[in-house]
């Protein structure tokens, strides 16, 4: 009997697959470690086979842990949005390095583009803005300087990595889902599908790119070498879209907040799609049945990887963990503020050319205070979306959180505190992965909605304001101001 549904998760540091029970319960998981290229500054790549092998490593343990092919329903992707990869239809074998969201090569093009006078359309069509972050102007820069693509001609195949990994477990099914074409700037989101004028102004061909689909239904089969059985894939989003699903934000206003290498902020506005005027983005949040639900999405390029930076590069901390003790060490942060514009700042400043600071330093500050400020720049940043989401008429009556981060209950408590409202965390932070698992379900028919399915969601903890007005005052003051030297610079 099928029992189970199998996730794979790609993440952007990570690849992990999880193996759901029916009422949401994770029985175990998979992950290996997913390497980063930094070929020089502002260019972030992957290593697309290495993503593949990978996945299939991690898929094929939890299919083993299951009993079998057999006991697997179907399987749900999720994926870092963006990143996209070239291959060779005949082989699906990769073709180039993965282009990752987080790289800024394309950033002179965007500028021009936006000089140009293209934006306007740009975000009319697409919900989103001329910024090296979306996938379209990373399509068309590779198309240019990467001959082996060229040479490819007709065998030629793009796609973001949900596409690249159904492509390869299919043995060549070249699909992608409505959610993570949103992301590409090469799909009009209003009728659904790809754009001939922004496919000319990025310089994408049509034929080159796969067809788009519901995020849930009958989207393809495993061949049966993979998992010693075909199953079925039914389930499919990009990682953010995933985990507003998998917090159950199905009424319009409803909030999300993934704190994993970046942070981005959904909220639902239902089959409207409405169009910021503060520089957030407007994005499908599933499609099902071909009727698009949207969202308004503010995204933070720089969260859990910031931790990573003082671990890792700075050597302030040995362990993620150690961030909580330190802030709790230190009364406030004394004077210190850190802007983590470590690959320029998203929204609502969209500034890819600026550069992170660490501001208010004296012989007083210690290690503990930059690592509280760190941390308090989660909620600094949030602050600002919150701002620009309530300008668009789409403010937070409470916020839903998730990803790696969240863990930290002082980061959690900070938040409730700076934004002033309800701040919920469930028990299963892993968000992502559940909403994946949640559209696989719906669409092999375990549950009807996905309404019906956010039963899978579990328990909850919530953290309350707590902090007095005027000291939260003094820290917006503070924040603020460091952040103001960054963007005149």
């Amino acid at each position: 009997m099928s029992e189970y549904i199998l996730v794979i998760d790609e993440g952007t540091t990570s690849t992990r697959a999880v193996l759901f029970t029916a009422d949401g319960s994770a029985v175990d998981s998979c992950q290996r470690p997913l390497t980063q290229h930094y070929p020089q500054p502002g260019l972030v790549e992957h290593d697309a086979e290495e993503i593949w092998n990978l996945t299939l490593s991690c898929a094929q343990a939890m299919v083993a842990k299951a009993g079998g092919a057999d006991r697997i329903a179907s399987i749900g992707i999720t994926n870092q949005r963006e990143t996209i990869v070239f291959w060779d239809k005949r082989t699906g074998k990769p073709l180039a390095p993965a282009i990752v969201w987080q790289d800024r090569r394309t950033a002179d093009i965007c500028a021009a583009m936006k000089d140009q006078g293209e934006e306007p359309v740009v975000q009319a069509k697409t919900g989103l803005l001329l910024d090296p972050y979306f996938s379209g102007s990373k399509i068309g820069w590779a198309l240019e300087n990467w001959p082996q693509l060229k040479e490819a001609g007709a065998n030629l195949a793009v796609g973001t990595v949900e596409s690249y990994l159904v492509y390869r477990l299919t043995g060549g099914s070249h699909i992608t889902d409505a959610s993570n074409a949103a992301r590409t700037a090469l799909m009009a989101i209003g009728s659904g599908g790809w754009d001939d004028g922004l496919m000319d102004l990025f310089g994408v061909p049509r034929d080159i790119l796969p067809e788009i689909t519901d995020c849930a239904g009958e989207l393809g089969t495993t061949l049966p070498e993979h998992f010693g059985g075909a199953i079925r894939i039914s389930g499919m989003a990009g990682d953010q879209q995933a985990a507003t699903i998998g917090q159950g934000c199905f009424a319009v206003g409803q909030t999300k907040a993934t704190f994993g290498t970046g942070a981005f902020v959904l909220t639902q506005t239902g089959t409207t799609l409405r169009q910021s005027r503060h520089r957030l983005l407007s994005t499908i949040l599933y499609q099902l049945n071909g009727e698009r639900h949207y969202a308004l999405e503010g995204s933070v390029f720089v969260a859990g990887s910031l931790v990573q930076w003082l671990r890792d590069d700075l050597g302030l901390i040995s362990h993620a963990a150690e961030t909580e003790p330190l802030a709790r060490s230190v009364a406030d942060n004394g004077g210190v503020y850190l802007v983590p514009a470590l690959s320029g700042l998203g929204a609502p400043h969209w500034r890819p050319d600026a550069r992170a600071t660490i501001s208010g330093l004296s012989f007083a500050a210690t290690k503990a205070h930059v690592a509280r400020a760190a941390l308090e720049a989660m909620a600094h940043q949030t602050y600002d979306l919150k701002t620009a989401f309530a300008a668009d008429g789409a403010d937070w009556a409470e916020l839903r959180i998730d990803g790696g981060m969240v863990a930290n209950d002082w980061m959690a408590q900070d938040l409730a505190d700076m934004l002033a409202i309800d701040v919920e965390r469930p028990a299963f932070v892993e968000t992502t992965a559940l909403g994946a698992a949640m559209l696989a379900s719906v669409g092999c028919g375990l549950y009807p909605t996905l309404e019906d399915a956010a039963i899978m969601r579990g328990g909850v903890t919530r953290f309350a304001p707590m902090l007095e007005p005027e000291a939260r005052e003094v820290r917006l003051s503070g924040w603020t101001n460091a952040l103001a030297r960054v963007l005149q610079h």
